[in-house]
């Protein structure tokens, strides 16, 4: 490492690991875990609280890369996912899907009716493990995980509320991805017809309705406190 007057901050270079890809960094040794990552934000397109820093186990982000006695050639592996990746939990929309939900956003079919999503639910049915549903009634979300709900490609679909951490954990038999509330831009439901104590529910993981991420058979008197949740009451949708 070469030594840097007081005029230049001292650095250090070493390879950033992330998906099987390697990147050449060379940052300020007095730089912070929280600052490395809105930089590797910048390599991988991992948003930065979507990210986990590993070096000789998991890095705080208040240290340093001094503290961490980062060095020259040393690897750093980075865990999380890219937006995209969390949008691949349930099948990519084809071009038609895409039109499909363009042309429901205009329609006042209910949704549960509209083609694109009558498909699923008559293709899945009613889960067998379903919590029970009460219409016209508001309950705080349950102390445990909301399951018994599927997505799409009828996947399994697990609801987690990690308030102490402000997230939401997406779990499906796959993988489970660790949503920062505030990247949810928005929570949009509507009652099943015919079955109106559950919902379907979308969660909008993007900046459009493309990258709306549905979920079914969502026990009704829990929608209100969901979007309460995520979105904070002072949100009104």
């Amino acid at each position: 490492m070469k030594n840097c007057d007081s005029a230049t901050m001292e650095t250090v270079t070493f390879k950033v690991i992330y998906n099987k890809q390697k990147y050449d960094v060379t940052f300020p040794i007095d730089k912070t875990v929280l600052e490395l990552k809105k930089h590797v934000q910048t390599l991988t397109g991992v948003p930065s609280a979507m990210q986990k820093i590993m070096f000789k186990g998991l890095a705080k982000d208040q240290s340093t890369l001094k503290d961490l006695k980062v060095t020259n050639g040393a690897k750093v592996m980075v865990v999380g996912s890219t937006m995209n990746d969390v949008l691949q939990v349930t099948n990519t929309p084809t071009a038609k899907e895409l039109q499909e939900e363009e042309k429901a956003a205009t329609s006042k079919e209910p949704l549960s009716l509209q083609k694109q999503h009558k498909k699923v639910l008559d293709k899945y049915g009613k889960p067998d493990d379903v919590l029970p549903g009460v219409k016209n009634t508001k309950e705080q979300l349950p102390h445990y995980p909301l399951t018994g709900m599927y997505n799409k490609a009828g996947g399994k679909v697990r609801l987690t509320f990690k308030l102490e951490l402000d997230q939401l954990w997406l779990g499906t038999k796959e993988r489970t991805e660790k949503l920062p509330m505030n990247s949810i831009k928005a929570v949009v439901s509507e009652p099943l017809s015919g079955h109106e104590e559950y919902h379907m529910l979308a969660l909008q993981l993007g900046p459009t309705e493309a990258s709306r991420y549905w979920i079914y058979w969502v026990p009704a008197q829990y929608v209100d406190a969901i979007k309460d949740t995520i979105l904070g009451k002072w949100q009104l949708f």
